[in-house]
C-alpha cells in the first residue's frame, strides 16, 4: 500500500506542474485597458451535461403552494426560454429527534428559517418507512420530471438520521471536528440512503443518476443545535463508509452510482480525492463532486486534472455568494466562468433557486408564506449562460479569463459569453481565424444584461470584420453572442 501511495503522490505532483502550465497558457489576452484582444479556438475542452440547482431548501417550501404557482416557477426553471436547467439535486433528509431529547426545538430556525428542517423517513432504527413525508420537495421534483422528461436527478445527504449519531442531533457532533455517524450504524445508514433511492425508482420512475452520501463533511462547522443538517466525516471515515455503501448500492439493482465528496472548497476536495486514490476508495466512485465556495484558480485547475485522471465524471455541484446589486451578480458569474474554464466540469449547479431576503443567493425572490415571487437580476445574468450553452454542447477554448465559449452538438452554432465587471465600458476584439468559415453579420444574435437591461437585444453592439468580431460591452454587463456557422471544422 505504501509504494502505491507514493506512486500516486508522484503522479499528483506531475499533474500539479501541468496545472501551472495550463494557467499560463489559457488565460492570456492582449490589448489596452479598454480594448481586449483574444482568440476563440474550436478545440474541445469538455462535453457539457447541463446546468442545475439543488431542491434543498426552497422546494420544501414552494411545494406547499397553489398548483398554478408551482407550475409557473418550475416553468421558469426548466423551460428553454427560462433558465433551461436540467439537473436537480434532491436532499434525502436525516430528520431530527421529534422529541428533542438532545437538541433545542426548532434550533434550525436561528439560521435559515424553518425551511432548513428536513423530514426524515424513519424515527428509529426499527421504525417503518414513512414515505408520505417530504411531500413538498417531492411535489416539486415530480413537477420538474413532468415538464422536463430529460431531467437528471442526484440524491444527496447532509446528515444521517438523528438516532445514528453521537450527539442525537442532525446538525452535527458537539465537537464540529468529530464524526457524528456512529460506525456501528454505517450499514444501516447505507441501507437508508439506498432504500430511499429505490423507493423513488419503484414508485415514481425517478432513478437518481448519482448518490452523494456526504456534504462538506471535511469541514468543522457542523455542531449540535446548529442551523441546518450537517455531519463531519474525516477522509478516512469517508473511505470506510464508501466501502460499506458501494456493495449495498450495487445489490439494489439501481443504475445509480456514488458521487463524492461535495466538499465546501476545492482545496478540501483535492485532499479528499488524493486520500480516496491513495487508499483505493476511488474504485467505488462514479463521479467526483465539489463545491466552489472557496478555491483558487490553481486549485481549480489541479482538481479538474486530478479528477479527470481517474476517468470519472466531474460536477461542480454547489455554489453561491453574497454581494450587492448587479456587481454581486456579476462576481458570481465570474466564478461560474472560472469554474467552467479551470475545473472543466460536465455540470454546473446553483445552490438556491428562491430566497426571501436577498437577490444574490437566488434567481427568484419571494415570500414562502405569502406565495409571492419575482425574477431578480441574477435570473437574467444566469440565463446569459444557461439559456444558450445547452446540455450536449462542448465547451471550447478561449484565451481571455472573462469569457466562455461553446459549440452545439452538430457544430453549427457557436456561443460566446463575455463579461465586463468593470465600471468602465470595454471593447472585445475576438479572433475566430481558427474556424473554417464565418457567417455574415446578420447570423449573429446578441443578448445583454446590465444594470438597465435584462437579456435584451444588443445586436447594435457588434460588428464583423472578416473573421474578427468587435463587441462593445457597457460597464457592469454580460453579453452572449449566438453565431450560426455555415461550416465548422476542428484542426
Amino acid at each position: 500500500m505504501q509504494s502505491r501511495y507514493f506512486m500516486k503522490k508522484s503522479k499528483i505532483l506531475s499533474l500539479a506542474i501541468c496545472c501551472l502550465i495550463s494557467i499560463v497558457g489559457w488565460g492570456q489576452n492582449k490589448g489596452s485597458q479598454d480594448t481586449l484582444r483574444y482568440e476563440v479556438n474550436p478545440q474541445m475542452v469538455q462535453h457539457f451535461e447541463g446546468w442545475g440547482v439543488s431542491l434543498c431548501w426552497w422546494a420544501g417550501q414552494c411545494g406547499k403552494w397553489e398548483d398554478e404557482k408551482i407550475d409557473e416557477i418550475v416553468t421558469w426553471l426548466v423551460s428553454p426560454e427560462g433558465l433551461n436547467y436540467n439537473i436537480f439535486r434532491y436532499n434525502i433528509g436525516g430528520g431530527d429527534d421529534p422529541l428533542n431529547r438532545h437538541c433545542e426545538p426548532h434550533h434550525m430556525g436561528r439560521g435559515k428559517g424553518l425551511r432548513a428542517e428536513i423530514e426524515g423517513f424513519k424515527d428509529s432504527i426499527g421504525d417503518r418507512y414513512h414515505w408520505e413525508r417530504d411531500a413538498a420537495q417531492r411535489k416539486i421534483m415530480l413537477k420538474i420530471k413532468e415538464k422536463r422528461p430529460d431531467a437528471i436527478f442526484e440524491a444527496f445527504s447532509n446528515s444521517c438520521p438523528y438516532y445514528m449519531t453521537y450527539s442525537g442531533c442532525v446538525a452535527g457532533h458537539q465537537d464540529g471536528g468529530k464524526d457524528n455517524l456512529r460506525p456501528e450504524y454505517y450499514e444501516a445508514f447505507a441501507h437508508y440512503l439506498v432504500d430511499v433511492c429505490k423507493h423513488y425508482k419503484d414508485e415514481y420512475g425517478i432513478e437518481f443518476k448519482t448518490l452523494a452520501p456526504f456534504n462538506e463533511s471535511a469541514s468543522n462547522y457542523w455542531h449540535a443545535n446548529g442551523s441546518q443538517e450537517g455531519c463531519h466525516f474525516d477522509y478516512e471515515s469517508q473511505a470506510r463508509f464508501i466501502h460499506v455503501l458501494d456493495p449495498i448500492l450495487r445489490a439494489s439493482g439501481l443504475n445509480t452510482v456514488i458521487s463524492a465528496a461535495d466538499e465546501t472548497s476545492v482545496g478540501h476536495a483535492i485532499g479528499g480525492l488524493e486520500y480516496y486514490v491513495s487508499t483505493g476508495a476511488d474504485s467505488c466512485i462514479g463521479q467526483w463532486n465539489t463545491h466552489t465556495y472557496g478555491g483558487s484558480i490553481l486549485e481549480k485547475v489541479c482538481f479538474g486534472k486530478l479528477a479527470r485522471a481517474t476517468g470519472k465524471h466531474l460536477w461542480m455541484s454547489e455554489t453561491g455568494a453574497g454581494g450587492n446589486g448587479i456587481a454581486g451578480n456579476l462576481k458570481l458569474a465570474q466564478r461560474l466562468i472560472d469554474d467552467m474554464r479551470y475545473i472543466q466540469p460536465e455540470a454546473w449547479i446553483d445552490w438556491q433557486y428562491m430566497e426571501e431576503t436577498n437577490d444574490q443567493w437566488c434567481t427568484i425572490r419571494g415570500s414562502f408564506a405569502d406565495q409571492t415571487y419575482e425574477k431578480v437580476k441574477n435570473f437574467y445574468v444566469r440565463q446569459q449562460c444557461s439559456r444558450f450553452i445547452k446540455q450536449g454542447y462542448d465547451i471550447i477554448t478561449t484565451t481571455y479569463s472573462q469569457s466562455l465559449a461553446a459549440v452545439s452538438a452538430n457544430r453549427d452554432l457557436l456561443v460566446i459569453v463575455a463579461l465586463n465587471e468593470d465600471t468602465a465600458a470595454k471593447t472585445h476584439v475576438i479572433n475566430l481565424s481558427q474556424f473554417s468559415q464565418m457567417p455574415v453579420g446578420s447570423n449573429i444574435r446578441v443578448y445583454r444584461t446590465s444594470k438597465e437591461e435584462n437579456l435584451s437585444d444588443a445586436s447594435r453592439s457588434v460588428s464583423l470584420d472578416g473573421k474578427t468580431i468587435i463587441l462593445d460591452l457597457p460597464a457592469q454587463s454580460i453579453t452572449t453572442l449566438v453565431i450560426k456557422l455555415a461550416v465548422f471544422s476542428t484542426p
